[in-house]
């Protein structure tokens, strides 16, 4: 798992590919990448992909959440 929230304190560590980053979760974003089609917490210029359990997680610790709703554009898509 690439999040960890101290529930306490509301600091979170976003843990990537070669990548360690411990901030507030109040400084974070969750955006949708519509190439990879799964969220990314953004947080000092660093993207990390995070399940949608976790953007969750994160948003109750205070990131900001700019998700956006994907749509299928293949006719007969259940999406």
């Amino acid at each position: 798992m690439p999040v960890h929230i101290d529930e306490t304190t509301h600091r979170c560590t976003l843990t990537g590919a070669d990548l360690r980053l411990e901030t507030a979760g109040s400084d974070i974003e969750i955006v949708t990448d519509e190439q990879l089609r799964m969220s990314v917490a953004v947080a000092a210029g660093q993207r990390v992909p995070v399940t949608e359990a976790e953007a969750d997680a994160l948003t109750v610790a205070g990131a900001k959440d700019a998700r956006k709703h994907l749509k299928a554009s293949v006719p007969g898509s259940m999406i």
